[in-house]
């Protein structure tokens, strides 16, 4: 009798004589091999499943736990067997168990009587970033494109305050600042759009500009309308996300690497400027992070050379572990921290 549960990590299920069969037909009939799913190992079951965009439905979840309990393969499902077994990697001889699980801590009251500003908060890390704050006493002024922010409110009561902004809109800043009402303690500029790979001679007009748009120029405006307030106030924290294409040219397209470059320009152009006011400026540079983030039709030459660096993913992380991140560069533990570049990304940018 098998104890898998859709909870329980794809490794296992990968792992399991029935249910990886199914894993892996599924993945052959849309032409990838379980490589693929190497960054995700980690993850439950039912998080790939959410975040996989149709492509692992929820009907593959039962009948997974059907093939598991009972051994059996389901005749209707594409199957697969596992690859032939590899030499194993030197630097795993050595390891022995596996990793303890991460968890969430609350710091009560880190963030008590302040607010922040948070952008792409309706979804993903900045969701995570809003929950955690909210949890730890603060005021989130939760800004998105999608009127799906205003359920924010919903799970986190009065301490949100949604706002269905387009920060490319040159007057989206002054909105969050008036729906912020007063001080604003905080900043974390965390939406943002991915591009399609795309080398440069492949590159569309109208993504280039979109990706520019949403990545650097609403960063930009919401920081030009904040800091004059905490400069005033004596303090204030921004963080702004960057990537993992921040770090290096081989993670991304060149639309979306010459954004989040882009972007820590402008955190140290910042950190320096405002250096000895209070204000300070920092950046997060995430890996590969699970929050289903809408990717564009891969461009053919681009997304062939990158998905050959791609494989050095150490795993992917929750968005609940990013806002970890985040949220201690956003709090007054990070004193002394200022013009910053923290990757976020499990030791990818060191491999």
């Amino acid at each position: 009798m098998s104890d898998l549960t859709p909870a329980s990590p794809l490794r296992d299920w990968l792992a399991d004589p029935a249910a990886g069969q199914v894993l892996r037909g599924v993945l052959a009939a849309q032409g990838q091999s379980e490589e693929a799913l190497s960054p995700a190992l980690g993850l439950p079951l039912e998080q790939l499943v959410r975040m996989s965009g149709g492509a692992f439905p929820a009907e593959l979840v039962d009948a997974l736990v059907t093939a598991a309990a009972t051994g059996e393969v389901p005749e209707e499902l594409p199957t697969a067997p596992a690859a032939p077994a590899t030499r194993q990697a030197p630097e795993t001889d050595l390891v022995s168990g596996t990793p303890e699980p991460w968890t969430e801590r609350i710091t009560p009251g880190r963030f008590e009587g302040q607010t922040v500003v948070v952008t792409g908060a309706a979804s993903g890390i900045g969701r995570a970033v809003t929950g955690r704050i909210v949890r730890e006493g603060g005021r989130v002024v939760a800004v998105d494109v999608s009127g799906n922010v205003a359920a924010l409110t919903a799970e986190f009561g009065a301490a949100v305050v949604p706002v269905v902004a387009d920060i490319t809109a040159p007057a989206s800043a002054e909105t969050v600042l008036a729906a912020a009402g007063g001080r604003v303690d905080g900043l974390a500029n965390v939406a943002g759009v991915m591009d399609d790979d795309a080398a440069v001679h492949e590159v569309d007009d109208k993504v280039w500009e979109r990706v520019l748009r949403v990545n650097v120029d609403g960063p930009m405006r919401l920081m030009r309308a904040l800091v004059p307030g905490m400069l005033a106030a004596g303090g204030g924290r921004i963080v702004n996300v960057v990537s993992e294409a921040a770090l290096r040219g081989s993670a991304a397209g060149a639309a979306y690497t010459t954004s989040k470059h882009a972007l820590v320009g402008l955190t140290r152009s910042s950190a320096y400027q405002y250096a000895g006011t209070g204000v300070t400026v920092n950046a997060v540079a995430p890996g590969a992070v699970a929050t289903g983030i809408q990717v564009p039709a891969p461009a053919p030459y681009g997304s062939a050379r990158t998905a050959k660096m791609r494989v050095a993913i150490p795993g992917l992380a929750m968005a609940e572990e990013l806002a970890a991140s985040i949220t201690f560069l956003l709090s007054r533990d990070a004193v002394n921290i200022n013009g910053a570049i923290l990757p976020s990304d499990g030791g990818w940018s060191v491999a």
